[in-house]
């Protein structure tokens, strides 16, 4: 839905399952259309889409199963502003874990599989407007290996800068702006905004001023509310460095993300988020800095019985429901998002793709979900509402 300042707001469609087009168009209609009717039956509704590099090869292949979208978009009174092109292959129901960063930037898979993604946004975006598509940050730390590093970093540059000129012959032709959000994560190869800063000077390094500003317009960042939350990052800060350094902010993902005091109460009932599909990073502070990062729940909980020290606090890459606290013992990272919003209620205009993204709806502790859903998403939609409304901008 479009909001003031020219604010598109939705939610992100991989919280569903689908890997082929049929599923993923399945998806659309069964919960995705539930939701619009439910959150915007009187004006235009803006979808988030998730497409796998299968589902994204079908469409592109079938110029009628593009029609037939078209159609539904119409008929619904809809609109893609976004696509979440992070996960390339199968995203629910079976270990996804590292393997979501795979392939990398360092391969022409992800290349391809991305340019792939632009092509379809900007035939199913209204004319003239403004898209985006969101990626992974390069790679995963673990997947750059000491005596490869260079030639790695090297790749993964090379192919967003050819990413970059492949946005430039749509725009030339569309006169369309597109862009491409690199997504920070925990233990992505950045993860942090300083780690962001340094990694966009060097995918800049060597270009002439004009190239320098035609690739910045078209690669900025997915800046994900809880990835920054989970790394202890205020967004004043976070937000304040990227777009000092000249990063377009291309994308924002609203989610949040679990927080604890590591008691042994609380970490043993944080077992019960730990699941076979997805990473979730542990990050702790000692109350001033951060000292242990963790790849996954069960690293942490191994650190735990050994240490005699566990840190003041735990943040966990859990995507948590928007709308609600946690369960007991735990909380919860949502002042991030409002201390966002509350900066781009100050200084609106340098952000407006926003993307609600709470995919872990199949492996969240049965007692957190809100009914079904449908029901959760109209409820995060509700409060998300109600602090763009506060801030002024809806």
């Amino acid at each position: 839905m479009r909001l003031k300042h020219g604010i598109d707001l939705g939610y992100c469609t991989n919280i569903h399952r689908g890997e082929t087009w049929s599923e993923t168009f399945a998806g659309l209609r069964t919960y995705t259309d539930a939701v619009r009717r439910r959150v915007a039956s009187d004006e235009r509704y803006g979808i988030g889409l998730r497409l796998s590099a299968v589902a994204a090869e079908e469409l592109s292949a079938d110029a009628s199963l593009r029609d037939a979208f078209r159609r539904w978009l119409e008929e619904t009174n809809s609109y893609v502003f976004t696509i979440n092109g992070f996960p390339y292959g199968t995203f629910h129901g079976s270990r996804v874990k590292e393997q979501v960063y795979a392939p990398d930037w360092t391969t022409p898979e992800r290349l391809a599989y991305t340019n792939r993604l632009f092509d379809l946004v900007d035939q199913f975006a209204p004319e003239g407007e403004s898209v985006s598509v969101s990626t992974l940050p390069g790679s995963f730390k673990e997947f750059i290996r000491p005596g490869t590093a260079t030639a790695q970093r090297g790749a993964i540059c090379r192919h967003l800068r050819l990413c970059s000129d492949h946005l430039e012959r749509l725009r030339d032709r569309t006169g369309r702006d597109l862009h491409l959000g690199l997504e920070p994560e925990p233990l992505g190869l950045f993860e942090t905004s300083g780690e962001t800063v340094a990694f966009f000077e060097e995918l800049v390094d060597g270009l002439g001023a004009e190239a320098r500003g035609r690739l910045l317009q078209n690669v900025g960042v997915n800046y994900d509310t809880c990835h920054l939350a989970v790394e202890f990052e205020e967004p004043s800060a976070a937000i304040g460095a990227l777009l000092s350094a000249g990063i377009r902010i291309s994308k924002i993902h609203l989610s949040s993300a679990l927080r604890l005091q590591p008691t042994k109460e609380a970490v043993g009932r944080l077992a019960a988020f730990e699941d076979g599909v997805y990473l979730h990073q542990v990050v702790v502070s000692d109350g001033e800095r951060v000292i242990r990062r963790f790849k996954d729940l069960p690293e942490a909980f191994a650190w735990h019985e050994t240490t005699l020290d566990p840190g003041k606090e735990w943040r966990v890459h859990f995507h948590v429901p928007i709308h609600s606290h946690p369960e007991a013992l735990f909380a919860d990272t949502r002042e991030h998002i409002s201390g966002l919003l509350s900066l781009m209620g100050q200084s609106p205009g340098w952000c407006r793709h926003f993307e609600m993204e709470t995919y872990t709806w199949e492996v969240m502790p049965a007692a957190m979900r809100s009914g079904d859903v449908v029901d959760q998403l109209v409820a995060e939609y509700d409060w998300c509402l109600g602090e763009f409304r506060r801030w002024g901008l809806a």
